[in-house]
């Protein structure tokens, strides 16, 4: 689930993340472009039933700009988190009756409007090799 306001600057990096990942076309990964509403896609995911499911967002974790973190759940009510309606918080515990594993990718935004910065598209980019080569667990964690 790739979270974010196009418009909405470095916020956009969820969508930006969604759009290349659906290039590569992968069999095993489904990639939803959840906008800012992502509490439209629980019925998708639920029904899809996936292992795991990843959730990228920018997230305001007063860290560099670009650098990328899994947030754990206890830190998640505690760091701003993009621009969409209801709190993460509350999907990820709704999410987690029907799925185990979710993990909570962030990325520190440079900036909140305008086009996504190029250190949050690099940082995106190497995101996405991350995703594919199936290798989030090298993130750091907060």
């Amino acid at each position: 689930m790739c979270i974010g306001n196009r418009d909405g600057g470095d916020d956009s990096v969820g969508p930006y993340i969604a759009d290349v990942l659906k290039q590569e076309k992968i069999d095993d990964i489904k990639v939803i472009d959840c906008g800012t509403t992502p509490e439209n896609f629980t019925s998708v995911v639920k029904n899809d039933n996936p292992e795991n499911l990843i959730i990228v967002d920018a997230v305001d974790m007063n860290l560099p700009y670009g650098e990328i973190r899994l947030v754990s759940k206890e830190k998640i009510g505690k760091f701003c988190i993009s621009t969409h309606g209801i709190p993460i918080s509350l999907l990820i515990d709704y999410l987690g009756k029907y799925i185990d594993k979710i993990f909570l990718i962030g990325i520190q935004p440079k900036k909140m409007n305008g086009e996504i910065s190029e250190e949050i598209k690099k940082s995106a980019d190497d995101l996405v090799k991350l995703i594919l080569e199936k290798n989030i667990g090298s993130i750091k964690k907060i």
